[in-house]
């Protein structure tokens, strides 16, 4: 507490002291928009809070790339607030995060989905929601980062190598909800909810923070 006093928060996205994100910049995450990409076509539907670009790319690389760890609380209320409009039946819901490249997770202090996926949890069982978070999937070794590659690649990327951990089973019974923080081709999504399928698990929406594209 003493150290917040000495050197206030900065909101990453413009840099005013005070909070990890102003209010301002937090109205990026708008209302949820549907995202439509061929891989996931027929198989789920896909919602984003905003494009890939400008204030919300900042905000995200800021949590992702730069350390800025603080920013899980306000990304995380912003996916809470869309998962309660979501179209899911009932009032639980259990949140499988897509899995990061280990050593991308190593270096950036964890798995950074993950840690929005338990923000996010926190926001709705406060909200009086029965919630929970299953780190059901995980990239196995072998795996290039996905910047820059078009959509065949991607999905060549990820045969084989996004495995379900029967370790993060999520509980019977409950809504599923696959989250991760940008769709681009739609490839990880489609690769994440057929490997919960393949294991009898239905996926009932993917949320990501922004679409690219």
């Amino acid at each position: 507490m003493l150290l917040d006093l000495l050197i206030p928060a900065r909101c990453a996205g413009c840099g005013a002291r005070g909070l990890p994100c102003c209010d301002r910049c937090a109205a990026v995450w708008g209302a949820v928009s549907e995202v439509v990409r061929v891989p996931v076509a027929g198989l789920v539907r896909v919602f984003a809070l905003s494009r890939y670009r400008g204030l919300g790319r900042r905000l995200l690389i800021a949590f992702k790339e730069r350390g800025r760890r603080d920013l899980a609380a306000p990304l995380g209320l912003a996916l809470a607030r869309a998962l309660v409009v979501l179209p899911v039946p009932g009032s639980a819901v259990c949140l499988v995060p897509a899995p990061s490249r280990r050593s991308a997770a190593r270096v950036r202090g964890g798995p950074h989905v993950e840690l929005l996926a338990l923000a996010a949890a926190r926001v709705l069982a406060g909200w009086g929601f029965e919630v929970a978070v299953a780190p059901a999937l995980e990239l196995a070794g072998g795996a290039r980062d996905a910047v820059g590659l078009d959509r065949a690649a991607r999905v060549a990327n990820l045969a084989g190598r996004l495995r379900f951990r029967e370790a993060g089973r999520p509980p019977p019974g409950m809504p599923v909800v696959v989250l991760d923080d940008v769709i681009t081709t739609g490839a990880t999504a489609a690769a994440c909810v057929r490997a919960l399928a393949g294991e009898g698990i239905e996926v009932a929406a993917v949320l990501t923070l922004l679409a690219a594209g």
